[in-house]
């Protein structure tokens, strides 16, 4: 249990689920968008299905980490453990990630979407904030991609699960390693890649906006304490309401802007000069600490807005 204390590696994890997907397909199927995931993360292509090889069974191992004879949930549709569950702390339910989370982050966004109405009863819903099931996937292919898009864009999850029911259809339709089966795996990396590239989105705009939080707090406290000109902030809080509404502009339509190099080089030396005034430097040094912020501060509000001036074009 001393692992709760731990602080998180990542600030926002999407656990994404394709049903009936077999390890044996990679080599052949067009998944750009997992592959580059794949080369620039870790994975594994050894691990099995546990047995019996079915929806729920197998689903509930993955929540739960543990096997059927520990969790006891063992048919394709189980809505309760056949078999008593080993172990039951809370919710009336084999302890699932969602619920290990949300005792470790009390107040952590959770949620879970699913295109099987099946899930629900494996994922311990009393620790999720939201859970939904998508309307049927024949009628309506992109009705769980677009409710997921939609959730983490307005509830921004520190965990979301969103498990889709293909290929597993399709490969019991038309058959496993088929054509039809590796179109539908095409047509999910696609829907990956909406997931991913939105999340990465919200990195971009919310992870600078984080730091200018942190650094503009501890500039007020300077100022308050009479180590830190008024005038000097004044114009950091000038360069970072003009660039902040920028980006909410750009965002407006439908563009993110990172970060740039000169943005990153003011947000290091910034960090690193509030970091030796708070060592109760002397005061030239003080001044100088103050020279590199304001420096690097004007400069890069100076170079963020002539790259992106075309961001203002069309707002009238």
């Amino acid at each position: 249990m001393a692992s709760y204390a731990a602080k998180p590696k990542a600030k926002h994890v999407v656990y994404i689920g394709l049903d009936g997907w077999g390890s044996y397909s990679m080599p052949k199927a067009n998944m750009p968008t997992v592959k580059s995931l794949m080369e620039t993360g870790c994975y594994t292509m050894q691990k099995r299905t546990v047995l019996p090889s079915s929806s729920a069974v197998n689903w509930a191992s993955m929540f739960m980490g543990a096997g059927p004879e520990v969790h006891g949930y063992t048919e394709w549709g189980s809505r309760t453990p056949e078999l008593p569950s080993r172990v039951i702390v809370k919710n009336n339910i084999f302890p699932t990630i969602f619920q290990i989370y949300r005792d470790a982050n009390p107040k952590a966004e959770i949620g879970v979407l699913s295109e099987w109405a099946g899930i629900q009863f494996l994922v311990d819903t009393l620790s999720t904030d939201y859970h939904a099931v998508a309307p049927d996937y024949n009628k309506f292919p992109t009705a769980l991609c677009e409710m997921a898009e939609k959730y983490i864009k307005e509830n921004k999850p520190s965990l979301v699960a969103i498990c889709f029911d293909n290929p597993d259809h399709v490969g019991h339709k038309e058959g496993h390693d088929t054509p039809a089966y590796y179109s539908k795996l095409e047509e999910l990396d696609g829907y990956i890649a909406r997931h991913y590239n939105q999340v990465s989105d919200f990195g971009k705009f919310m992870d600078p906006l984080a730091d200018k939080c942190l650094v503009m707090a501890a500039l007020c406290w300077f100022v308050e304490e009479g180590a830190f000109a008024a005038w000097v902030l004044a114009i950091v809080l000038l360069r970072e309401f003009a660039v902040s509404g920028m980006r909410l502009v750009a965002v407006e339509k439908g563009r993110v802007i990172a970060a740039g190099w000169s943005g990153k080089v003011k947000t290091a030396s910034t960090m690193v000069c509030i970091c030796l005034i708070l060592l109760g430097i002397p005061q030239v040094l003080n001044y100088v600490c103050q020279g590199i912020i304001l420096v690097t501060t004007v400069y890069s509000g100076v170079e963020y807005f002539a790259k992106n001036a075309d961001v203002f074009k069309e707002v009238k």
